[in-house]
């Protein structure tokens, strides 16, 4: 069975929309995309470099596909480059999108029965970077076998949250964290089951 990783940037009020730059996610009005970009220093990028340096396939939506495909494709030279060009994309959507930067596959009819049946294959870790829309699908179906959560030391105060309105309360188990020299607290996590309240 492949495991499935989720990376998000987010806010410390749980924002992870518009990270890369201004027009990157503007639906709903939101305008002030590019709040991570003067928050990273070499530390970020090694674990970054770090997480691209095991073999995985990306799972994408189609609007972190479209903003992948402009990039990473022509930029040869940047770390990370050449695995995120040689790893197959995985493509959600409703729609029918062109998939033209190569090895790409568009996951068609149910989502997650889609995502289940994948993660039944052969093959390396499936890695899901951004998208939104697709994590909520995700979670609500409990695909997420591990969680890479940077917050930043931000507060946006609207925007699409990564755990918004009508996610499943759960356990979540910390297994490695770090900080950057700018703040950013990187933390791993993996499901451990339902939410267990108590009283003091």
């Amino acid at each position: 069975m492949r495991r499935l990783m989720v990376t998000t940037f987010l806010t410390l009020d749980g924002v992870m929309q518009g990270p890369g730059g201004p027009g990157e996610d503007d639906s709903g009005g939101f305008t002030l995309g590019g709040w991570s970009v003067n928050y990273w220093d070499d530390r970020m990028r090694e674990f970054m470099n770090q997480t691209m340096s095991v073999p995985f396939d990306l799972l994408l939506g189609r609007r972190t596909y479209e903003i992948f495909k402009g990039y990473w494709p022509n930029a040869p030279e940047e770390a990370g480059s050449k695995p995120l060009n040689d790893a197959t994309k995985y493509v959600v959507s409703r729609a029918r999108p062109t998939l033209d930067w190569k090895e790409s596959v568009l996951i068609e009819g149910d989502a997650a029965e889609g995502i289940a049946a994948l993660k039944e294959s052969d093959g390396p870790e499936l890695q899901v970077h951004g998208s939104g829309n697709l994590i909520q699908t995700l979670l609500r179906h409990g695909l997420v076998d591990e969680f890479r959560l940077w917050v930043f030391p931000v507060v946006i105060g609207s925007g699409k949250r990564l755990f918004a309105d009508g996610a499943i309360p759960a356990g979540l188990k910390l297994v490695n964290n770090t900080v950057s020299t700018t703040g950013v607290a990187i933390g791993t996590y993996e499901p451990a089951g339902e939410l267990v309240t108590g009283s003091f």
